[in-house]
């Protein structure tokens, strides 16, 4: 066995993170590690990279046992983490990044070789089969292409042991084909490699068995060929969840917001959309599609450069983002940590931030106000945390979105727009937030729900409108898509010219 984690427990002020976990890894495989947000899967893998320390339990590498006091002595020992937590320094070129802590000198060690640094980092790039000059400032890079930076960065130590976190959660479909192809390069070359992540597809199609936690304990290894998706998610939840289709009559809802020849040139060309109060409408497309710069418009983020919108049988064009909230319209990022939250304030402050207005008193917002709406929130939402007074930095991935959601429900908007609504999210959140996206529409708002993952969008939505070079490629009922028809409009070449 090339790495073995055995009875390993860990407590922290409070928690019982880990109870008994254990955890096994042979070289050349890809082992998926599964379950929900607060399983215990990253505190596993931050001991087996030196970052945490067991309280009980042991470490074995190569069939010998280890113990790491930091990640460097990990590192040394070839395990190699790349957490979904960029480290990137933004600042720095691509090739400072590759190799930091590694830079070649000469004079005697006296001064950093950057012909001889560019020179390397530019080899392992194209090695690799990176497309990035490892000249250009990091700062300059799409979050997808940080991403190929950390992973460049780890694959070029030669890792016996690469530990992947939520790998692919920002990169695009060719930064992703890309990945997979790196990853079955690593396998040749018998590197063993942890694969954490919710999608299951990606699950099912890469990896060679799956480990499951749950609530910090051990609760099944099996060979992934022996498992499928009903029964997974049973081992992470302890439930089954149910994956229902929906399909409302669309003719007999009022329409809530349409729009005609939509652009913003070149990501809009030409968007012809109509979304009913009441309604899930799914809206699906590769990364770079347009999809998101079709939700900033419609929230007024961003200002279209012809076309057309309504809002209830009315003229919309909303200069700003406020603007577009005064008539109804909330907007949910897809960066929840970046642009949907405050992290370091409490929840309540986030739930409350947008309804200040309402929640003041002669100007006054007493605090028992806050206290008691964030509470309100919630409970409705199922955000589980001790109060309202606690960060919003310390909840879990599910309970955050459920904290973002809440904030922009508060305002009870009559058109909710939401990017990738359970990015990062585990299984059984994912499962509580679909229900609340149908609650949502059941009431009477009009949703629009953005997902690169396309179960997600058959499961949710009422119709699936498919994004193309800018346009819209087709729509189609949810109880009629399938995943193949779906990808077919996705790639359309027909909406390119």
């Amino acid at each position: 066995m090339l790495l073995a984690l055995s009875d390993i427990t860990k407590r922290f002020p409070g928690v019982l993170a880990l109870d008994g976990a254990r955890f096994d890894l042979r070289a050349g495989e890809v082992h998926a590690f599964m379950g929900e947000n607060g399983a215990g899967k990253s505190t596993l893998m931050k001991i087996a990279s030196g970052l945490f320390a067991p309280d009980h339990g042991a470490i074995s590498l190569d069939g010998e046992p280890v113990s790491f006091a930091n990640p460097a002595e990990a590192k040394l020992a070839g395990i190699h983490t790349v957490f979904q937590e960029l480290t990137v320094l933004p600042n720095r070129s691509v090739a400072e990044n590759l190799l930091i802590g590694r830079e070649p000198v000469r004079a005697g060690g006296l001064w950093l070789d950057r012909k001889a640094m560019i020179a390397e980092a530019q080899s392992i790039l194209d090695r690799l089969g990176i497309d990035l000059d490892a000249r250009v400032q990091a700062g300059g890079l799409s979050t997808g292409q940080r991403q190929m930076v950390e992973i460049a960065r780890a694959c070029a130590q030669s890792p016996k042991v690469l530990i992947l976190d939520e790998p692919t959660s920002s990169l695009g479909r060719a930064e992703e084909e890309l990945l997979f192809s790196l990853i079955a390069q690593l396998k040749a070359e018998e590197v063993g490699i942890v694969y954490i992540t919710h999608r299951m597809s990606e699950v099912f199609a890469l990896s060679d068995r799956i480990t499951v936690l749950r609530d910090g304990r051990f609760i099944l290894t099996g060979e992934t060929k022996n498992l499928d998706r009903p029964a997974l998610i049973r081992a992470m939840v302890g439930r089954d969840v149910a994956e229902d289709r929906h399909g409302l009559d669309i003719d007999a809802l009022p329409v809530a917001m349409e729009t005609q020849g939509l652009a913003r040139d070149p990501a809009v060309r030409g968007v012809d959309l109509t979304l009913h109060a009441g309604e899930v409408l799914g809206v699906a497309g590769l990364m770079g599609s347009g999809r998101t710069e079709l939700a900033r418009l419609l929230a007024g983020i961003d200002q279209p450069t012809g076309g057309t919108m309504t809002l209830f049988g009315e003229d919309y064009r909303p200069h700003d983002i406020r603007a577009a909230l005064g008539r109804g319209v909330a907007y949910v990022s897809e960066d929840r940590k970046g642009l949907g939250l405050i992290l370091p304030l409490t929840i309540g402050d986030n739930i409350a931030l947008p309804s200040l207005d309402r929640l003041a008193e002669r100007g006054l917002i007493a605090p028992r106000r806050i206290r008691d709406f964030a509470r309100d929130w919630m409970q409705r939402l199922g955000v589980k945390a001790k109060d309202s007074a606690v960060a919003v930095e310390t909840l879990s991935g599910g309970n955050q979105q459920k904290v973002s959601l809440a904030k922009w429900l508060a305002i009870q908007p009559r058109v909710i727009l939401l990017d990738e609504p359970t990015r990062g999210v585990d299984v059984g959140a994912k499962a509580e937030i679909y229900k609340l996206i149908r609650q949502i529409a059941a009431d009477g708002a009009a949703v629009l729900a953005i997902s690169s993952e396309l179960p997600e969008l058959i499961q949710i939505s009422d119709r699936i409108a498919v994004v193309a070079h800018g346009r819209i490629s087709g729509v189609v009922p949810a109880a009629e898509a399938t995943e193949e028809g779906l990808l077919d409009l996705a790639f359309d070449e027909g909406t390119a010219a």
